[in-house]
């Protein structure tokens, strides 16, 4: 269970309001979630109450997922970059280590490449964002070309422990999947899952990165993210065993030892 000092609340910034799970003390952690099939992450999940324990763990929900409306202006990873620097700033945040998980490891990046001003550290989760074959080469599945079920055999290591029976949900957790779908089709659709400029940006990171893979992600590859890592000064690349996409849903104790070990040696040097 989520730790008890934890709370669910909602700021607003910009006229655009953002709801934010929040637990913990600590050097705060903003963690980014990611998109369909995962959409926000669940205030009680056990990756929440394991980074909580280290850090002041802070999740904002993108706009358009979870029950905040996405507003007409926000159409892009771009603008939801810029709404979460406005955030770190609303919320005097310094020496923040950023987290972000697939489509939110995307906007992580792109946040990282405009300014790490108030940023320690950056993970990078399964991250989508950018283009590393040519053209003609698929480097992130078309999830909108398969159904939930082969969707789920390629996101996750283990997809008979991890995806629930959705004749069986109630009613209100069909909605969240809906517009998680929705939403991740309104920010990253065309180009497909990538900004065409920011791997030419990545160079810009200069703080300690690491990126953590999912040894059986089939969405996007390991080999994917080691091109990922490879961009970015000095960062550290590490693969999680039986998971996929989703390593910190399906390993979260694995992944919550590997960021915490990571900012205690990188804050050492």
């Amino acid at each position: 269970m989520i730790a008890a000092s934890a709370h669910m609340g909602r700021v607003e910034i910009a006229g655009v309001a953002i709801e934010l799970a929040e637990t913990g003390k600590g050097r705060p952690l903003i963690f980014l979630h990611g998109g369909h099939p995962s959409g926000r992450l669940d205030p009680q999940s056990r990756i929440v109450e394991a980074l909580g324990e280290s850090f002041r763990f802070i999740a904002p929900t993108h706009p358009g997922f979870g029950s905040t409306p996405a507003p007409p202006q926000l159409t892009a990873i771009d603008d939801i970059a810029y709404l979460y620097l406005d955030l770190l700033d609303a919320l005097h945040l310094k020496d923040v280590v950023l987290v972000g998980a697939s489509l939110g490891g995307w906007i992580a990046a792109e946040i990282a490449v405009k300014t790490t001003e108030r940023l320690s550290h950056l993970v990078l989760i399964d991250s989508v964002g950018i283009k590393v074959s040519d053209r003609e080469t698929r480097d992130i599945a078309d999830i909108y070309a398969m159904t939930d079920r082969q969707l789920a055999e390629i996101a996750y290591a283990d997809p008979q422990r991890m995806v629930r029976e959705t004749k069986s949900l109630p009613d209100e957790e069909l909605v969240l999947m809906a517009r998680s779908r929705e939403s991740t089709g309104r920010y990253a659709w065309s180009p497909y899952m990538h900004n065409p400029k920011l791997k030419n940006r990545l160079h810009r990171i200069g703080i300690p990165t690491l990126l953590l893979w999912g040894e059986a992600d089939r969405i996007v590859k390991p080999e994917y993210g080691r091109a990922f890592a490879a961009e970015i000064p000095r960062a550290q690349f590490a693969l999680i065993e039986n998971a996929g996409h989703f390593p910190h849903l399906e390993q979260p104790n694995a992944v919550a030892h590997r960021i915490v070990d990571f900012v205690a040696e990188a804050s050492h040097r």
